[in-house]
């Protein structure tokens, strides 16, 4: 992915509100399911870490993009934003 395809995936992260919570047991199999459906379904989601998790958001973001084959788009604070195309309905178009 390029520096400009990333700001612009940025740039439409701005408006998300994070559907994906990180808490204090980590990332388990049941986020990992749940953040590929949702990326499977929205291509561009937004998670945040909670307070008590023992994983910085920049881990967190690291670890999804490995299990979920996803690309990583951005972490600042406790949110992080991560990218990955649709298999079935593609609506994001990257050039």
């Amino acid at each position: 992915m390029t520096s400009k395809q990333r700001a612009r995936l940025r740039g439409m992260a701005a408006g998300l509100e994070p559907i994906i919570y990180i808490g204090k047991d980590g990332i388990v199999p049941g986020t990992v399911k749940q953040v590929s459906d949702d990326l499977e379904a929205h291509e561009l989601i937004k998670g945040s870490v909670q307070p008590n998790c023992p994983l910085s958001a920049k881990e967190a973001l690291q670890a999804l993009c490995e299990t979920c084959g996803a690309e990583p788009v951005q972490y600042i604070g406790r949110r992080f934003v991560l990218y990955r195309r649709s298999e079935k309905k593609p609506v994001i178009e990257l050039d």
